[in-house]
């Protein structure tokens, strides 16, 4: 059916979309399974796993560093400034704040800026490869693609955001702790003594295992748009914009059903 024929038609327009949907779908578990497959039974390639891991750590960490330092300055005023207005006092906004940059923050921003920057490299690099007939290349050299290429990057990905969530972590609390003795009049012992009154050691294990999970979700939602991408220019440009996009709606849903299944551990 053409476009016309399926804007005229709603009902075909549903059973089309949801006929894509569930192909797309099916061809993503596929993706997995295969590199759950891989990851399982073959060694990852070192030399590869070091270099991805080096591109999404280190060519990460300053942007992460100084966008989850405004978003510090950002939670601490803010919190300040509508709890005045609600109870007349903030005295329990560097507990608070740190709570929310601990559980939900650090991991999110620092996943979020990972899907635009790798996420989007991963999609371009392996749609390039798709559209020049590399991966085909490997193919004939009997090289699995999905162990060459996916396997190192979701092992770069998982450890890398890992790491940098924590860092972004610390940065964050330290921004925070700045910004209340600078603006807020609360010392650096006082926010201290706040944040241990508000924040458990689970806190951190659970905004690690988000990051690890993230991590995860960032190279297998690029690399599959990279994997599908379309003849072109406009194909990689679009398999970028797609996995970007996608990785992000991912990431949000997946923080969701961990922060709601994290709560019954409280």
């Amino acid at each position: 059916m053409t476009t016309k024929q399926l804007i005229q038609n709603p009902f075909a327009f549903i059973g089309v979309l949801l006929i894509h949907t569930c192909r797309d779908a099916r061809a993503f578990l596929t993706l997995v399974v295969q590199t759950l497959f891989q990851l399982v039974t073959h060694l990852p390639r070192k030399k590869e796993t070091i270099q991805q891991l080096y591109f999404v750590a280190n060519g990460s960490l300053w942007t992460i560093i100084f966008c989850v330092c405004f978003a510090a300055v950002v939670t601490m005023l803010e919190s300040s400034f509508h709890m005045k207005l609600v109870i007349q006092n903030d005295s329990m906004v560097p507990g608070f704040a740190s709570l929310l940059i601990l559980r939900e923050l650090g991991a999110i921003v620092t996943a979020l800026l990972l899907t635009s920057r790798i996420g989007a490299g991963m999609a371009a690099e392996i749609g390039s490869m798709k559209v020049t007939e590399q991966i085909d290349a490997l193919k004939m050299l009997g090289i699995n693609p999905i162990r060459f290429l996916i396997v190192p990057r979701l092992i770069a990905s998982t450890i890398g955001c890992v790491l940098l969530s924590i860092i972004a972590n610390l940065v964050c609390i330290f921004a925070a702790m700045i910004v209340a003795d600078q603006f807020l009049g609360y010392s650096n012992g006082m926010f201290l003594t706040a944040m241990r009154r508000f924040v458990d050691f689970q806190d951190i294990i659970f905004a690690s295992i988000k990051a690890f999970c993230f991590g995860f979700v960032i190279p297998l939602v690029s690399c599959y748009f990279g994997f599908n991408c379309r003849t072109g220019a406009d194909g990689v440009g679009r398999a970028t914009t797609q996995s970007v996009v996608f990785a992000s709606v991912a990431i949000i849903v997946l923080d969701f059903v961990l922060s709601y299944t994290f709560s019954y551990f409280y």
